[in-house]
């Protein structure tokens, strides 16, 4: 029994061809290269096509696309505009941080700890 929406895309090859129309009607209209706009162009929402992203089959193609959007993205930060919409997008879309995180991984066995509670 079939779960869940049916796929627009029986194969990575058939998306693959409307992405790369995408990004064509895109340069040939001077209009910028987006997530969302990525998603209609493929007739879905924002959410299913990175629902796709999680099947083996796309997730590939996805990230490619995703990679193009971000460097898009990324590159406008140089060529000034509204860079506060762009720093937005890097952040909400990809990830991206204002801040460094730091991971501490304290590695201490039990015995070791008490041993140095109580020894003071």
């Amino acid at each position: 029994m079939a779960r869940g929406r049916p796929r627009k895309y029986k194969s990575a090859k058939e998306m693959q061809d409307r992405i790369d129309q995408y990004f064509a009607e895109c340069d040939e209209q001077g209009r910028p290269y987006t997530i969302t706009g990525l998603a209609l162009a493929l007739g879905m929402d924002r959410q299913r096509l990175l629902n796709y992203s999680a099947d083996d089959e796309f997730y590939d193609t996805i990230k490619k696309a995703k990679g193009k959007c971000e460097c898009y993205a990324e590159e406008r930060l140089f060529q000034g505009g509204n860079v506060a919409g762009v720093i937005f997008n890097l952040k909400n879309n990809y990830g991206w941080r204002d801040k460094t995180e730091q991971e501490i991984n304290v590695n201490v066995s039990l015995a070791d700890a008490l041993r140095e509670l109580y020894d003071g």
